[in-house]
């Protein structure tokens, strides 16, 4: 608990907090990537406590959040099939495709689980040798090696009736597209911990380079974030911009390179879609040719499948920042937890979920 405690204390919290008050000089704009993140930031009121001159953009960082309508339909049209047994993280089960949801496919004769690891789905392939067993892999980086390691050991195992419907995102990418966009804000980021954990830093450098934009590796805990964000601001206020580690208790600069092997030698980087963003190119993962006998869309031959987001839902203007869930005329009325338009309300790590259970008065948008 002392360590918890130590990262909790509201005491340091608000030391921080004031170091930033006095450091800061004119309005700046910062992007949290991940969604934990800005749970974070919203449960604790972090950006209240900052000075009215900074905004806390929530960036595209749950990876329930941008998976595409698509893939989700993908999903939904091998669920229902009867030979499979389709296995997902709980998280994606309300998550809505163009006409319906996982539970509803459950709810109606599917065979779907909740599994608390990809390797679940392994041991259900052996129990169950009559069945097909899916696994739906989502996820940014931090998720990927888990999945790839079920893979391998499908692989070792002989596994004829194992699958996986692989939706992997990358955070670099989604970050040059914020950044390369006409309408981008972002002047500084706090990069998600967790990812840089399994790939290092090494990768931000370029976009620091390129952009000139300061980027720090955070961690989750409310000082975490607050030193992260006087980390990011001392950079803006110098004119000095680099690449900072403020999660150095756990993510080192090459990150876990057993990991990364294993990424390397299961995915390939592809171009991939973003729900409510679009296409972003070489931002995501797919199985290779040596394993693409463990691919899903392949097995049942779903690639045709294509879908549109709800034109009501404003999840896409939300994941790139140009506006808050509030802004959203289905915010809380038609839209909410137990009636999803988009993926942001739904998700454990979604801004409109953090908004709806933490804040329900109107924020406004970054200018």
């Amino acid at each position: 608990m002392k360590y918890v405690n130590e990262y909790r204390s509201v005491d340091a919290v608000k030391q921080c907090a004031d170091a930033i008050h006095r450091l800061v000089t004119r309005p700046w704009n910062l992007m949290e990537i991940c969604g934990g993140q800005t749970h974070a930031i919203v449960r604790f009121g972090l950006d209240d406590m900052l000075p009215s001159q900074i905004t806390m953009i929530h960036g595209p960082g749950c990876p329930v959040c941008v998976t595409p309508v698509e893939i989700i339909d993908k999903a939904l049209a091998i669920a229902a099939r009867p030979e499979v047994i389709f296995c997902s993280f709980g998280d994606m089960l309300r998550v809505p495709g163009s006409q319906r949801d996982l539970l509803s496919v459950k709810s109606m004769g599917g065979d779907v689980r909740v599994v608390y690891s990809p390797m679940d789905a392994v041991q259900l392939a052996r129990q169950h040798p009559d069945k097909q067993v899916v696994f739906f892999a989502i996820g940014f980086e931090t998720t990927a090696p888990a999945n790839a390691m079920a893979v391998l050991q499908a692989e070792r195992l002989g596994l004829e009736n194992f699958s996986v419907l692989v939706s992997h995102v990358l955070v670099p990418p989604a970050m040059r597209a914020v950044l390369g966009s006409p309408r981008n804000l972002v002047e500084g980021f706090l990069a998600a911990g967790h990812v840089c954990a399994v790939m290092g830093t090494e990768q931000y450098q370029p976009i620091v380079e390129q952009f000139h934009v300061p980027i720090v590796v955070t961690g989750f805990e409310p000082l975490d974030i607050m030193q992260g964000i006087y980390m990011c601001l001392k950079q803006l206020e110098s004119g000095q911009v680099s690449l900072e580690n403020q999660y150095t208790r756990v993510v080192r600069s090459e990150g876990n390179p057993a990991a990364r092997a294993q990424l390397d030698k299961v995915f390939v980087t592809v171009d991939r879609q973003w729900r409510g963003i679009g296409t972003i190119p070489a931002s995501g993962w797919a199985l290779n040719e040596a394993y693409a006998r463990f691919c899903a869309d392949r097995r049942f031959a779903v690639q045709h499948i294509v879908a549109e987001e709800p034109s009501e839902c404003i999840a896409g203007e939300v994941l790139q920042g140009h506006s808050k869930p509030h802004d959203c005329s289905a915010f809380g009325i038609r839209c909410t937890p137990e009636q999803p338009l988009g993926a942001p309300m739904v998700s454990a790590e979604g801004a409109c979920a953090a908004y709806y259970r933490y804040r329900r008065q109107r924020a406004p948008s970054p200018a």
